[in-house]
């Protein structure tokens, strides 16, 4: 079994201690605290260090918990830091900025006083010396991020965080200085006391393993306190351990960053974490390759810890894991910048639609075509994948308008791909009359994600529409403008929130164009020298061929689109 060695100790006994010093080391997660972050912490110690804002209410024996650290010491006698190495930092600035608040200069006059302690808890203090050198510091990272270690040592050292500097060491760093600095203004007899209850009465807790491997199992299953571990965070500590006892510590730890790059060019859907969006549509297509069909999915850190006697992802199948998930992190960051050099016009239109549908399953469905039928030069046969496409657009639109979400058909198709079929959706085709009724009655609401799925089809319907770029933010257009609505009514009121009403617009111009008559709107489709019109062409020729947009025009629009998309669907060999 596995030693631990953990005692609660204060700040100043731990990280004061002489022989203690500290790595974090190159495969951790870069320094990622943001200003709220930093503000609580401040906040609680203040609270913690002041009661009632009253010096005097503070006791002694008053302890204020930062929380654990787990960490092993290595060949060299270091501690590397695997969990907590975010607060520790933090910590680590604050004490900084407290420093360079006394005056940046040691004497032997500051042996006894918190400044003094401070220093030791920063730099190392030699055997024979009673002096910290701060030429050289207890805390190093490794971590693997450009420039941004540089910042940390140049503040570390000098005290300054430079305007230039970017990192959130610098941001951070000045924060707490600005904190500092409104706290000697506000409270400046109580200032000697803060730093004192911050080494004396501030504790946490290190785990002390006997090993890397007891330290990343632990890591596996902790939290970081500020920060919450990413599902990719653990996986990436299991990786490098696997490719670190190969001899391929250096090349892993290039091929991350790498990675980590591909994946921050990827733009998600919600507020996922890019890096585990990636390990998820590669789960998929792992479960999709063993004809796996269940809607029942293992959560991630449950599918990658697996270690079976036939797969065990990040173990003894690790390399082709890794591989294939920088291939797919390259085959995601293409889709989001719409490459041209890699997809056609029509692919290009085709995934614009996609990011537009009511949920983000058609991902993992687009993941699996992907890895099942590359070339060995990683590209698509056009024909091939445009048709694909095509036929998952109109399933998803048509699903979600026919039927409750239903999650089967998805993981068939996926089962089906994988194992060299077509995705029929057999069993789960539209009879064409029904889906135009429920069309025709469907409330197609601003609020509802179908809405804009549909009218980002519609958009591309019309074959001189140009391919419109994801990072730019497109709302719902009424062409009908609300104001005139409650100005002149309609003669039912359901046309205002139907299709023929509806079309994708600028945010930029939606907001100029949102309540004007449709004359006025038509130079804001246009464009003026001064401000950019639409790329929206059909609304483009609207405002060159229309005086006005009435109930009627609204009307034959809606019938268009619905008729357009019956015939869609029907061209897909999606109708019974």
């Amino acid at each position: 079994m596995s030693r631990l060695n953990a005692e609660q100790k204060t700040v100043e006994n731990f990280l004061g201690d002489r022989k203690n010093f500290f790595l974090i080391p190159d495969y951790q997660r870069p320094y990622a605290w943001e200003d709220e972050e930093c503000i609580k912490l401040w906040d609680d110690i203040l609270a913690f260090s002041f009661p009632n804002n009253d010096w005097t209410e503070f006791r002694d024996d008053d302890d204020y918990f930062l929380g654990s650290l787990v960490l092993f010491k290595n060949e060299h006698g270091i501690f590397e830091v695997i969990d907590g190495h975010q607060r520790l930092i933090t910590l680590t600035l604050m004490l900084r900025a407290f420093y360079q608040a006394y005056g940046d200069r040691m004497t032997d006059e500051d042996s006894h006083d918190a400044k003094r302690d401070i220093a030791k808890c920063l730099w190392k203090t030699p055997p024979s010396g009673s002096l910290p050198d701060m030429s050289k510091l207890k805390i190093i990272s490794e971590v693997i991020t450009e420039g941004e270690n540089e910042e940390f040592l140049h503040i570390m050292l000098t005290g300054e965080a430079e305007k230039k500097h970017k990192s959130r060491y610098a941001k951070n760093y000045r924060l707490f200085q600005r904190q500092i600095k409104k706290f000697l203004e506000d409270y400046p007899s109580y200032f000697p006391f803060m730093p004192e209850r911050i080494l004396v009465n501030c504790s946490m807790l290190p785990i002390e393993a006997e090993s890397q491997d007891t330290a990343l199992r632990i890591f596996s299953t902790l939290n970081d306190r500020g920060k919450p571990l990413s599902d990719s965070d653990i996986f990436k500590a299991k990786l490098y351990k696997a490719y670190s006892d190969n001899g391929k510590k250096d090349w892993f730890i290039q091929k991350w960053k790498e990675f980590e790059n591909t994946c921050g060019k990827i733009s998600v859907l919600g507020k996922s974490n890019p890096i585990d969006d990636i390990f998820m549509r590669y789960m998929h297509c792992l479960r999709a390759s063993k004809g796996v069909r269940d809607t029942t999915v293992d959560a991630l850190r449950d599918f990658y810890g697996r270690d079976d006697t036939k797969f065990s992802p990040l173990k003894r199948d690790y390399t082709q894991t890794f591989s294939n998930l920088i291939i797919l992190a390259d085959f995601w960051k293409d889709i989001t910048a719409l490459d041209r050099d890699r997809f056609s016009e029509r692919v290009c239109k085709s995934l614009f639609i996609l990011h537009y549908v009511p949920n983000n399953i058609w991902t993992f469905l687009v993941s699996v075509y992907f890895m099942t039928n590359k070339s060995a030069d990683k590209t698509l046969d056009d024909e091939n994948f445009y048709n694909f496409l095509q036929k998952i657009i109109g399933f998803f639109l048509a699903s979600r308008i026919i039927r409750p979400v239903n999650p089967t058909p998805f993981f068939n198709a996926m089962a089906d791909v994988a194992n060299g079929r077509d995705a029929s959706f057999i069993g789960y085709k539209f009879d064409p009359e029904e889906l135009r009724s429920r069309m025709l009655g469907f409330d197609f609401n601003d609020s509802k994600k179908i809405t804009r799925g549909i009218i980002a089809w519609y958009v591309f319907q019309d074959e001189r529409q140009e391919v419109l770029s994801l990072e730019t933010h497109f709302d719902t257009e009424h062409i009908y403008p609300r104001a005139r609505r409650e100005r002149e009514g309609l003669i039912d009121a359901k046309n205002f929130e139907s299709l023929g009403n509806k079309s994708l617009l600028e945010k930029n111009i939606n907001i100029r164009a949102s309540d004007y008559r449709f004359q006025d709107k038509t130079k804001y489709y246009l464009g003026t020298p001064e401000k950019a019109g639409t790329k929206i062409n059909e609304l483009k020729e609207l405002a060159q061929t229309r005086e006005d947009f009435t109930e009627r025009d609204i009307i034959e629009r809606n019938k268009k689109i619905i008729n357009s998309f019956i015939n869609f669907i029907k061209a897909n060999n999606l109708t019974i």
